[in-house]
């Protein structure tokens, strides 16, 4: 990754990896157009007992993200599991610490987008989507879903929804993400790479 170039920050909470297999495929989207950069980041878990300290760098994945990683990004692709219809608390713990970077206007205009993994097909994807879009609208940030172009949400018997790709995991997490929901995965990545490359563009030259 340049150090220079724009990225997309591709920012997830997974559990058991359906979440992270996701991330993955954004990110391969993104990189795909070959003149910006994905960048993936997680967050740990929030843990009711206080003395719970988690190691600095997790054991497998990504590494923890930090505000700089949100502050300089040209997009953001934000993941998370479902949680009665809410995303995971670590995701919010971690975007509700983000207050400083709201104050100085730092995300106004940037391109973001949000995909999601659930147990069951109705397990609230959508409201998990749309529970992601508020703070980052509070940011200022331009919303992007996956449009009906992509032809996939038409024929898709698992995840997949217009507000952002998502993943049926099944009760047991014994479905992996399948190839219609990798291909939308890959195409949400596209398409928010190619809006953070134009709106970076636009505002590098302001």
């Amino acid at each position: 990754m340049s150090a220079t170039r724009p990225y997309v920050l591709v920012l997830y909470y997974s559990r058991h990896g359906a979440t992270r297999t996701l991330a993955e495929q954004v990110a391969a989207g993104v990189e795909s157009l070959g003149d910006i950069d994905a960048r993936l980041r997680t967050v740990p878990p929030v843990s009711p007992t206080c003395e719970a300290v988690d190691p600095e760098i997790p054991e497998s994945g990504a590494v923890y993200a930090t505000l700089d990683d949100l502050r300089h990004c040209a997009g953001l692709a934000l993941g998370s599991p479902t949680r009665f219809g809410n995303m995971a608390s670590p995701l919010k713990y971690f975007l509700d610490t983000s207050s400083e970077l709201w104050l100085n206007g730092a995300l106004i205009d940037k391109p973001a987008t949000a995909f999601t993994s659930t147990a069951s097909l109705h397990g609230g994807q959508e409201a998990t989507l749309l529970s992601m879009l508020i703070p980052l609208l509070h940011h200022g940030m331009v919303y992007a879903g996956v449009p009906y172009s992509e032809t996939a949400l038409l024929a898709t018997t698992s995840g997949g929804t217009p507000y952002g790709t998502s993943h049926v995991a099944g009760g047991r997490n014994e479905r992996d993400v399948d190839e219609t929901e990798r291909h939308l995965a890959k195409a949400q990545g596209r398409r928010i790479a190619r809006l953070a490359r134009a709106l970076h563009a636009e505002t590098s030259h302001a």
